[in-house]
């Protein structure tokens, strides 16, 4: 079965709330309808060509996870159910409770990539926090690190020391949220391993809801972490990935000064990289995503 990307959402009843580079976010009183649409961004930039079913995939990846990672922590997760919404919604929506959100990217990195080597290769460090010297791009790293963002609504988000989150949201907190995410990260790449999938790295965001931390947002999809096939893992080299590179790499091929308007996509790699997405949430669950949707 094939959909027809959704790269915008309307809905009467209710107002909208956000609308960010991929989701869309609605308001019903206390609780909050997230529609993951098939928009796709590069290099922060929101490009003009949907992604076949992307916004279905990281549904259904982040109800997958938050299922099985419900004994970890708390999340935010109602209910699934959209049968009082347009049929474009389907599978690619969830109620959730209203959180207060903390203003910080919980990012936990197993191996040293993307802007985690930049770092290494300057500093011996990321984020400040020393590591052996002679690590290969790629490399595992000895154990998870814990390296927190700020939250940024346009441009890059800006790594921050551990410090500078104490400072924004008190010590315990600040150490609560970093031993949830490097909790989740462990369970989550133990699990993935098994799996034929190495979690490079992924990002988390947290809310207050009724006192307790909760797990929010979308949760370990590709747009949120680096997916690397175990077949064809190699340090000391870029890795093949589930995720949006096969985009970034047909975008410095034709050299687009990566500003604002970007360039559409060819078909084919809008359908590969379609296709990556769903290869991974096939290998993670045992399952397509046609399959999900009509078990759902």
């Amino acid at each position: 079965m094939r959909f027809p990307p959704v790269l915008e959402t309307h809905l009467d009843h209710y107002r909208r709330l956000a609308r960010g580079k991929v989701r869309d976010v609605y308001e019903d009183g206390d609780r909050l309808l997230i529609v993951a649409t098939d928009r796709i961004s590069a290099f922060d930039v929101v490009l003009p060509t949907g992604i076949p079913s992307k916004g279905r995939v990281l549904t259904e990846m982040t109800l997958f996870w938050l299922d099985y990672l419900r004994d970890a922590a708390p999340n935010h997760f109602l209910s699934r159910d959209t049968s009082m919404l347009p049929p474009q919604f389907e599978g690619r929506s969830m109620w959730v409770r209203r959180a207060q959100m903390f203003p910080i990217e919980c990012v936990a990195r197993g191996y040293l990539a993307g802007s985690g080597w930049k770092d290494y290769q300057r500093t011996g460090a990321v984020c400040g926090i020393g590591l052996p010297a002679g690590l290969r791009e790629s490399d595992a790293l000895p154990e998870p690190i814990y390296t927190p963002a700020t939250k940024a609504q346009t441009g890059h988000d800006e790594n921050i020391s551990f410090e500078e989150t104490v400072k924004t949201v008190g010590e315990k907190t600040a150490a609560r949220l970093r031993d949830l995410t490097l909790t989740l990260y462990r369970r989550a790449s133990e699990y993935a391993r098994e799996r034929g999938i190495i979690i490079a790295d992924t990002k988390f965001e947290f809310g207050l809801i009724d006192g307790e931390i909760a797990l929010a947002d979308e949760v370990l999809t590709p747009d949120s972490s680096r997916f690397w096939p175990t077949s064809s893992y190699e340090p000391g080299r870029p890795q093949p990935s589930y995720d949006k590179q096969y985009v970034r790499d047909y975008l410095e091929s034709i050299h687009w000064n990566k500003q604002p308007p970007a360039p559409a996509l060819p078909e084919e790699v809008a359908r590969r990289t379609g296709e990556k997405y769903q290869e991974a949430y096939r290998a993670l669950t045992g399952r397509t995503i046609e399959e999900a949707i009509a078990g759902s």
